[in-house]
């Protein structure tokens, strides 16, 4: 029998809405050439959908602005079952890749036409991949004057194309404008012997045990009470994506474990408790 959670703590849940071909792996894999593929992003996030209706669970989905305008409904109805709707930003284009400028353009962009769908504030964001580092701190002065009340692009490991090791592990300040103040909220990571091991989602969830996931989790509530955030993308449910030709370290890292995905989902969610990021931030 599973232990029990601290009974106390609910953990955030958060699913970046994109199509499979926004992946950054994806788009190195075929040096961009996605021209023709067919969007998969409406039954895939539904599939997202039911497997939290079925767990009662409620997430903060990150939904990205070309989605958005290809598909209001899914927005609408994802917003319609009570899960919160966030920014991913506009065309999924990296946030080193962009000056201010263009940063500003992409997400206001974004998040007026999310609260346009949806006739709801829009306070979150999540840049792709993770990219606001340390010298993208420059970003955190737009989000907080564009009006988002908290960022989650911070994934405080060690990895080869993302991620900041020495970054606080839990939700902390990192700007402030008078009463305003800009939360980031990183993804879930417990330590261990000094080093930060990833138990928030994404590609380590489909190649790790399952239980080390959990363990991660349980021990993270139980003993530094504190609440996991945990992120996953629809396409990671869907191994009958198309798949173009690509190098096979790509095609590993971006496919590897999706046959599996749903199941382990499904499990995690029957034992672990999950909100919005909102809720757990209380804004």
């Amino acid at each position: 029998m599973n232990q029990p959670q601290d009974a106390k703590i609910v953990n955030a849940l958060s699913v970046d809405v994109e199509e499979y071909f926004h992946a950054k792996v994806f788009q190195e894999g075929t040096k961009g050439a996605t021209t023709g593929l067919e969007s998969r992003v409406e039954p895939t996030t539904e599939r997202v959908l039911a497997l939290l209706a079925a767990s009662s669970a409620q997430a903060t989905f990150f939904v990205l602005g070309q989605v958005a305008a290809s598909h209001p409904n899914l927005v609408r109805k994802i917003a319609g079952e009570k899960h919160e709707i966030a920014c991913h930003g506009d065309r999924h284009e990296l946030v080193w890749r962009q000056t201010p400028r263009e940063f500003c353009a992409d997400v206001r962009r974004a998040k007026a036409m999310l609260e346009d769908i949806t006739g709801e504030p829009v306070l979150g964001y999540r840049a792709p991949n993770f990219s606001i580092a340390r010298a993208e701190a420059w970003a955190y002065e737009i989000l907080l004057a564009e009006g988002f009340r908290y960022d989650s692009s911070t994934y405080p490991i060690r990895h080869d194309s993302y991620g900041d090791h020495d970054a606080p592990r839990f939700q902390h300040e990192v700007r402030r404008n008078g009463n305003t103040s800009l939360i980031e909220f990183p993804i879930g990571t417990t330590r261990l012997f000094g080093v930060n091991l990833p138990i928030g989602g994404g590609g380590y969830f489909r190649l790790l045990p399952m239980a080390l996931t959990r363990a991660g989790i349980r021990r993270v509530n139980t003993h530094e009470h504190r609440p996991v955030l945990f992120y996953f993308h629809p396409w990671e449910l869907d191994p009958d994506q198309p798949r173009p030709a690509m190098p096979w370290r790509n095609r590993v890292r971006h496919y590897i474990g999706m046959a599996r995905e749903e199941k382990k989902l499904a499990a995690l969610f029957r034992d672990t408790k999950f909100t919005t990021i909102r809720n757990v931030l209380s804004i």
